[in-house]
């Protein structure tokens, strides 16, 4: 038999995680970078270890897409996003937060919230993210090489490509070259 619990978080509890958050960034300030990610993996070990409830382990392994986003040689996140995430990583290497992670069966629901507002905050970094892994997985693949010899340059110069081809089959069907367009060019074109 399962139980369904649903959450509704109010501004004023959204306010109180934001402050938490801020809080954990200010102090985390002291630490370098691999301090960040080794609280975050060693949080993750241990929600893995107690075999929490699904909806804490489904949250909190959301938590291995920041971390790997964050080493990916091959994604290459850039200084300004790369930090977003660590500040967004940080919150786990406060051990006193809202709720100590030792109480059995609760212990990790307030960083599991944290994930869920972390992940929205995040959303298009790891829609990023997710896109070049899936892009990375299928041209190793296709080129019959390792992934981590695939980058984002590749990624990004596959990208432009698409791009220019959809520019292009747009531009054919607009003005003609059979794709259903009227075959005139537009009264207020310079070509």
């Amino acid at each position: 038999m399962s139980l369904r619990i649903t959450l509704d978080l109010t501004d004023e509890d959204l306010k109180h995680f934001s402050k938490l958050a801020r809080q954990a960034q200010q102090a985390a300030k002291k630490l370098g970078e691999k301090e960040i990610i080794q609280a975050a993996e060693k949080l993750l070990a241990e929600v893995r270890e107690e075999k929490a409830t699904s909806f804490i382990g489904e949250r909190l392994g959301k938590l291995g897409i920041l971390i790997n986003m964050v080493g990916d040689k091959g994604f290459d996140l850039p200084d300004e996003d790369r930090k977003r995430v660590l500040n967004a990583l940080a919150y786990f290497n406060n051990p006193e937060d809202l709720i100590p992670d030792h109480i059995p069966g609760l212990g990790f629901l307030d960083d599991a919230i944290m994930v869920e507002l972390i992940c929205r905050d995040l959303r298009h970094e790891i829609d990023a993210y997710r896109d070049f892994c899936r892009y990375r997985y299928a041209e190793a693949k296709r080129r019959n090489v390792d992934p981590s010899e695939v980058g984002r340059a590749d990624f990004l110069e596959a990208r432009r490509v698409q791009l220019i081809s959809r520019m292009r089959r747009r531009r054919r069907r607009d003005f003609g070259g059979g794709g259903g367009g009227s075959g005139a060019r537009s009264p207020f074109s310079l070509f």
